[in-house]
């Protein structure tokens, strides 16, 4: 499956590097990815990470959950955590 979205390939790359990286039922923040490519500048990335993190989900990797819940990551407000899917 492919996605036609313009979401940052080095995000969307480490976004699933960070989860191989993770227990299966562990969490992370978009934020993680987002400092892993930006460095000291990785704030200017979180919307691009939130982007990298909705094509993942449009692809069947990843949800996106807020307090535990499945949230839709362009319209949730505040803090998100990525897994894999379920």
């Amino acid at each position: 499956m492919t996605s036609s979205s313009d979401a940052d390939p080095r995000l969307v790359a480490s976004i699933r590097e960070l989860l191989a990286a993770r227990d299966a039922d562990k969490t992370i923040c978009p934020s993680e990815a987002a400092r892993a490519v930006g460095g000291e500048q990785w704030r200017d990335l979180m919307p691009a990470a939130r982007e990298a993190a909705h094509e993942l989900v449009g692809l069947g990797e990843v949800e996106v959950t807020q307090r535990g819940e499945v949230v839709d990551v362009i319209t949730a407000r505040g803090p998100v955590r990525i897994r894999r899917a379920r």
